[in-house]
């Protein structure tokens, strides 16, 4: 018996230690610019206007100005705001259907610049 109880004792002493718990690795998170998008955002007015031609409504408002760009799939709202002292640049786009229904901003964008010129 007291040979069993040795043996059991010798078992746990010579039992190798559990491996260390993993150390977590840094990733940079990825950044998100959804494709198609950049041909707008940070652009000016003169920009958008050779992009998709003469815009169907310019709205100031303050230095605030909404350029609408309307087309038989879309219509596109980009918002230029001032930076500083400097030209006002898009910093954000709205885009929906004819009928209001949401449509994906980017395709927008992709079937405006094909719109020949704008009117």
């Amino acid at each position: 018996m007291v040979m069993l109880a040795a043996t059991a004792m010798a078992g746990c002493v010579g039992a190798p230690s559990a491996p260390p718990p993993p150390v977590p690795i840094a990733v940079a998170a990825p950044v998100y610019r959804p494709a198609g998008l950049d041909r707008v955002i940070g652009r000016n007015a003169n920009a958008l206007t050779s992009l998709f031609g003469k815009p169907d409504a310019d709205v100031r408002e303050g230095t605030a100005r909404k350029l609408q760009f309307v087309g038989p799939f879309c219509i596109l709202d980009a918002y230029l705001y001032p930076q500083g002292a400097g030209t006002p640049l898009v910093t954000h786009i709205d885009a929906r259907q004819p009928n209001g229904s949401p449509i994906d901003r980017a395709s927008c964008i992709a079937a405006l610049s094909r719109r020949g010129g704008g009117k």
